[in-house]
């Protein structure tokens, strides 16, 4: 997943829109206004006060946006706009799709986007599961160690049972030398007393991936870390990437717990934290540059006793901005 840099032309009419959907209950919000000068300044690269810009409508926008994949972009981008400060508005859903009606997009996402606004709930979770990142852990945990192993995985992660056996092959990263990948894994899990795989509470092990981008990217624990780490991801995922951001975004900006859970933690509003939107942003960029899908069925285990900066240089992952 890559950012395209769109025409000054197409960026000034893109960045009106987004202030039109920013703008239909009222002032814009703090993570907006936040997310729409970051945009700005990152992507679009234009000079413009957001605060006086005119509205502008879908047919004047779709006029000005001739790429198809530059208008799929947009659209990503107004409904992450749309989550940044909590669930929008119906009005706010409504004006999001006639700017993807006019741009000839259609998406699963926006669908849900409408059935956030209108909650209902077991459907929008439901549908988004499946189409996200936890869906295809799921069924990578399958194809990968099979149903018994599925089974265990889900029941563990719930706290239910634990696997011995598995557990301690992961245990044994804590005696490999420092500064190797499995070692600042190991310290990674017991610092933020997070549960190793066959731990109770612990991930499955295809989804460790996330924990690995965690450790390998740099990328904190906190919110502002969450959201780097779904963009670091999504800038190497080859299927459905976008999810990986929204993913984030309705859990740490919307405060939609969007998790197969029920309990979890979330926050509201956390695209307007000082940086936050620019990190996300470049996150993204530095995901690209990555040379392996690191969740497509990634094998980490020949890597874990080699030296950490030596994996990052043969995975190209780059020092952070």
């Amino acid at each position: 997943m890559r950012l395209m840099q769109p025409e000054p032309a197409a960026a000034l009419l893109g960045l009106r829109a987004m202030k039109t959907v920013a703008s239909v209950s009222g002032t814009p919000g703090k993570s907006q206004l936040a997310l729409m000068e970051a945009a700005r300044r990152v992507l679009l690269h234009i000079d413009a006060d957001i605060a006086t810009l005119p509205p502008v409508t879908p047919a004047e926008l779709a006029a000005g946006f001739p790429s198809a994949d530059l208008r799929l972009q947009f659209v990503n981008g107004l409904l992450i706009l749309a989550l940044a400060d909590g669930v929008p508005s119906r009005e706010t859903v409504a004006r999001v799709e006639a700017f993807a009606e006019a741009l000839g997009i259609t998406t699963p996402e926006l669908t849900n986007l409408r059935r956030l606004a209108e909650q209902h709930m077991t459907l929008f979770k439901l549908d988004l599961l499946r189409r996200s990142q936890v869906g295809d852990i799921m069924k990578d945990q399958l194809k990968q160690h099979g149903v018994v192993a599925l089974a265990k995985s889900i029941l563990g992660m719930r706290g239910l049972i634990e696997d011995p056996e598995l557990a301690a092959r992961y245990r044994a990263w804590a005696r490999l030398p420092d500064g190797t990948l499995g070692r600042s894994m190991f310290e990674y899990f017991q610092r933020n007393k997070f549960g190793m795989p066959g731990e109770r509470f612990g991930f499955p092990e295809a989804g460790l991936y996330h924990d690995f981008c965690h450790v390998l990217g740099g990328y904190g624990t906190d919110p502002q870390g969450e959201l780097q780490v779904a963009s670091f991801t999504a800038g190497f995922k080859q299927t459905r990437p976008f999810y990986l951001i929204l993913f984030a975004v309705l859990i740490f900006s919307a405060g939609v717990n969007a998790r197969p859970t029920a309990d979890g933690y979330t926050t509201i509003g956390v695209l307007g934290e000082p940086g936050a939107a620019e990190r996300m942003f470049a996150a993204i960029e530095r995901g690209a540059l990555v040379n392996t899908d690191l969740s497509d069925k990634w094998d980490y285990w020949p890597l874990v006793e080699q030296p950490i900066d030596e994996v990052r240089r043969q995975l190209n992952i780059v020092h952070a901005v």
